[in-house]
């Protein structure tokens, strides 16, 4: 009797101290979960003290606001999510935005700011999907000193020297195979034939692809399909977008291993192929493999994706504006005029600096149509700006678009008005869109493919306007998903002209 009495009043006393025991762990959770959402709240709403900007930190649980953020709408316009938020808080105000508390910026001077002090006061801050489908190697994604490292390749690489010698004929060349294979009055998408040119030109670049050949093609299909993912959704289920992306990435990347493995196999080192970008790197460079697959891999991405769009956008304002055409063909046979003169054919540095009116529809272009809308970026620190307070780990967003296409910094910004750039008060280092025209972003991040793509454009136009005359199929416009896509991709027919030169 005496053991089972002794036996349940120990057990009793076990329970009751489990009991307490338990209650001392509640109490423990409790306490740390109220310690961790006070600091939650701190550091979204931040202290009393702190002066935020106006705004909205609600919406739907995690989402906050982001799915009226990418509504899609005319990539002419901010969007109605935009233009109410202006209206409402400012052209500075805060949000819920990607599951973070967010500043978002339409004002050009904090645009400004922001981008001129990468590293400093920011730093880039893309969503972790961005950097799972790109690579964590990734120029886009990466900050710090491996940014500067990678950036400093591709500019080594992509020297002025280069630009204006091989890679002008480079981009004739591609442009040409692309142009004569149009058939007159052939429906065809003007979308993806630009993807075609923009494409080659780079596997060219990269890796001295040849356009047309089998594995170009493949290698060019399996890249749409990377594409389509890296703008959808990041579902990672069977099926979606995402997932596919993820399995043309792999088929990408080994395809970018072979042709590095052939490289490395060539006996003589100093003799091995530096035509390329892939080539330059293996010699020029300590990265390792995995930081070289991503960096072509991205390369492929940034140089490919927003060329190939403004120049759609470029066929799809010019259609509109048969005035900036006539002058186009004017500059443009005056230039081919003075090369049948001197005996020359194909165009050169010296010619594509010729083309200034050319540069006007490509600034208007950029501006009106804006390929990147905003940038990712994060607070490092906390700021201060115009009174206002951007709390350390805060989500900024610096909306390029809204300033481009603000009637208070461009007159009649909703107008494709290509001449407003020969007005040399506002493209002058000093004037109005120093702060306001920041098409390829801005600082330390400055697109390292700027002038190539301007390049690229021009060069296009010029064989465009004089080559055809052309028309859209069907209705279509440029809409902001945020990236920018035609829904019909841009179906167009072409006449052939004969020139008069």
């Amino acid at each position: 009797m005496y053991p089972l009495t002794h036996t349940i009043k120990n057990l009793e006393e076990s329970l009751r101290m489990s009991d307490f025991e338990f209650l001392l762990l509640v109490s423990f959770l409790i306490f740390n979960l109220c310690l961790i959402l006070n600091l939650v709240k701190r550091r979204t709403h931040g202290p009393s003290t702190r002066n935020l900007p106006p705004g909205n930190l609600g919406g739907l649980p995690f989402l906050g606001e982001t799915i009226g953020y990418l509504k899609p709408y005319s990539a002419t316009t901010i969007g109605t999510f935009m233009e109410q938020h202006i209206s409402r808080y400012g052209k500075i105000y805060k949000s819920n935005l990607f599951g973070e508390p967010t500043i978002v910026s339409a004002d050009p001077g904090l645009n400004k700011y922001i981008l001129q002090n990468e590293g400093r006061l920011f730093e880039c801050s893309y969503p972790r999907s961005i950097g799972g489908i790109l690579g964590k190697w990734s120029m886009l994604v990466l900050v710090g000193d491996m940014h500067r490292d990678m950036r400093q390749i591709s500019l080594n690489f992509l020297t002025n020297a280069r630009l204006k010698t091989q890679l002008v004929k480079e981009v004739e060349k591609s442009i040409l195979w692309v142009l004569d294979s149009w058939k007159e009055n052939s429906p065809f998408s003007a979308q993806d034939e630009a993807k075609k040119f923009t494409f080659n030109l780079m596997a060219k670049h990269i890796m001295s692809l040849e356009a047309g050949e089998p594995e170009t093609e493949q290698l060019k299909k399996e890249y749409v399909t990377f594409m389509k993912g890296v703008v959808s959704a990041p579902l990672n289920f069977p099926g979606t977008a995402y997932r596919k992306a993820l399995k043309s990435r792999s088929t990408i990347l080994k395809f970018i291993e072979g042709k590095m493995k052939e490289r490395m196999n060539q006996s003589d080192k100093e003799n091995r192929v530096e035509d390329d970008l892939l080539g330059w790197v293996l010699t020029n460079s300590n990265l390792t493999k995995e930081q070289i697959l991503d960096l072509v891999l991205s390369l492929l991405f940034a140089g490919h994706e927003t060329s190939s769009v403004s120049i759609a956008l470029a066929v799809y304002f010019l259609e509109a504006c048969p005035t900036a055409v006539h002058q186009l063909r004017e500059e443009h046979e005056e230039i081919v005029k003075a090369k049948k003169e001197s005996g020359e054919k194909d165009l050169t540095w010296d010619d594509y600096k010729k083309m200034e009116f050319t540069q006007c529809v490509i600034n208007e272009t950029l501006r009106f149509g804006n390929v990147v809308r905003f940038l990712h970026r994060k607070a490092i620190k906390d700021v201060q700006y115009k009174g206002y307070d951007i709390p350390c780990g805060w989500k900024v967003l610096p909306v390029i678009a809204a300033v481009h296409l603000d009637p208070i910094h461009f007159d009649q910004s909703h107008l494709f008005d290509p001449w407003r750039w020969q007005n040399k008060s506002i493209t002058s280092a000093t004037g109005a869109t120093a702060n306001n025209f920041m098409p390829f972003g801005g600082g330390p991040r400055l697109c390292t493919g700027s002038e190539l793509a301007k390049l690229e454009m021009a060069i296009f136009i010029h064989h465009l306007v004089l080559k055809y005359e052309w028309e859209l199929v069907d209705s279509d416009e440029a809409f902001a998903y945020p990236y920018i896509d035609f829904p019909k991709s841009l179906p167009i027919k072409i006449r052939h002209r004969k020139q008069s030169c």
